[in-house]
């Protein structure tokens, strides 16, 4: 019955979107991909605000619900039928009236089943399509046959594309010519991002901004991360405050490529991602314990996004402890064995400490011994509260610890036992939601 109940709700809430988007017509940029969807909606949508009245997905609402729900511009209700009521009288508000409208809307688009994407492609007009890095093992390919086949669900979001649309594709990827190819084939507009210097819109030279202080370590923990965008011939410097690792600059770059497609000048691209905040729980930095650092990473995990998140720690922690919690990555299907051991081989030569939170991630331990990690450096658990409150009581100044896993396992927890305010928690952690700390 609930089912029902929820297919009813997300049937009529699509439909009012089809029709408020037919009636406003809005222009639309959608963003896909398997590593920071959410991190690149949300700096596409702080250099698109400098010029446009812009709407953005909430946090990470980019399911079948969430998109609609972020075209009428009301709230996730959850378990109260009379806010999902009231939903759905909005949206007809919307339809009947001649209410202002965002002249943009920034969507974050998600697939976690065949067809997600290309049953939203039929419906929805989108003017620029962004394609964020697509790794050999994607996040989400346990309800796929392989990962390819979840590369072209990504790619099927092209179809969307008007006539005179953009495609944004990640220069760096090894993917990349399969979603050139769909891009030409349906002639839409071609421009790629990345690091590299091929890219049409690329960052270099960064460098960790810092602190002043005479705390450890010397010169100050990191307080985020700099560097400068090319576009064209000119070069935009960027700085990015609450997170590190060059990987975290990425979303940066893709708004500033959605911000030249669009016409944004590069003064108004560099003072919005000036204002661009990071996601909570992505690569966010928080103060910890006995003059420690916490990297913050524990939206979700994946294989790619966890190897990044290792070398960030790397970079950031020359002088204390490198220690890194990791907990299970989830939805890798029949890939999970083989990459939490490939996740440990790669961590066994940048970390100091490792520390396993789920049944999952003992492959990760396991891994790690196998390329000489020592045993005594390895510490595993099945519960996330229990991993912070026990790693919290062995910190040592100077240490630096990243803390990743999958949303399931809750890794937020151990974040709440290793920071300095842990009052703090519902404004800086992810998941704070009652409907979640209840579970």
């Amino acid at each position: 019955m609930r089912s029902i109940l929820k297919r009813c709700i997300v049937s009529l809430l699509t439909l009012e979107a089809r029709l408020i988007v037919r009636k406003y017509k809005p222009h639309i940029v959608a963003i896909t991909g398997s590593v920071g969807k959410t991190s690149t909606k949300d700096a596409i949508y702080a250099v698109l605000a400098q010029s446009y009245h812009v709407r953005k997905s909430d946090k990470s609402f980019n399911s079948e619900i969430g998109l609609p729900l972020t075209i009428l511009g009301v709230p996730n209700a959850w378990n109260n039928p009379l806010h999902w009521i009231q939903n759905l009288i909005d949206g007809l508000f919307l339809i009947l009236s001649n209410a202002t409208y965002p002249k943009w809307l920034v969507l974050e688009v998600g697939a976690d089943r065949p067809g997600d994407i290309s049953s939203l492609a039929a419906w929805l007009p989108v003017d620029i399509a962004v394609i964020t890095r697509l790794p050999e093992v994607p996040v989400h390919v346990e309800f796929f046959d392989s990962p390819e086949a979840v590369v072209q669900e990504k790619a099927s979001l092209i179809n969307a594309l008007s006539s005179a649309g953009t495609v944004i594709i990640y220069a760096d990827d090894a993917r990349k010519d399969v979603l050139v190819k769909k891009a030409e084939k349906h002639g839409a507009k071609i421009v790629t991002f990345g690091l590299s210097h091929s890219a049409d819109v690329h960052a270099s030279e960064f460098s960790l901004l810092r602190e002043s202080g005479d705390g450890p370590p010397a010169g100050g923990w990191p307080v985020g991360v700099a560097g400068k965008i090319t576009i064209e011939h000119t070069n935009i410097p960027v700085s990015i405050v609450g997170t590190v690792g060059s990987h975290m600059m990425l979303p940066a770059v893709a708004a500033a490529a959605v911000g030249h497609v669009v016409g944004v000048d590069s003064h108004a691209i560099a003072h919005g991602i000036s204002t661009y905040e990071p996601p909570r729980g992505r690569m966010h930095l928080i103060e910890g314990i006995k003059d420690t650092l916490v990297i913050d990473d524990t939206y979700n995990s994946s294989p790619a996004a966890a190897q990044a998140a290792i070398d960030a720690l790397n970079l950031v922690a020359p002088k204390g402890r490198r220690i890194a919690m990791l907990g299970d990555m989830l939805e890798l299907g029949r890939h999970s064995v083989e990459e939490h051991r490939k996740l440990g081989a790669y961590a066994a030569g940048k970390v100091d400490i490792l520390c396993t939170v789920g049944f999952r991630a003992r492959g990760i331990a396991d891994g790690a011994l196998d390329n000489g990690f020592a045993d005594g450096n390895i510490f595993q658990y099945e519960d996330a509260d229990k991993a912070g409150d026990e790693i919290a009581e062995m910190l040592q100044p100077g240490d630096c610890v990243l803390v990743k896993g999958s949303q399931s396992i809750r890794m937020e927890k151990t974040v709440e036992h290793l920071m300095k305010d842990p009052e703090l928690a519902p404004r800086l952690l992810v998941r704070q939601e009652g409907d979640w700390k209840k579970r």
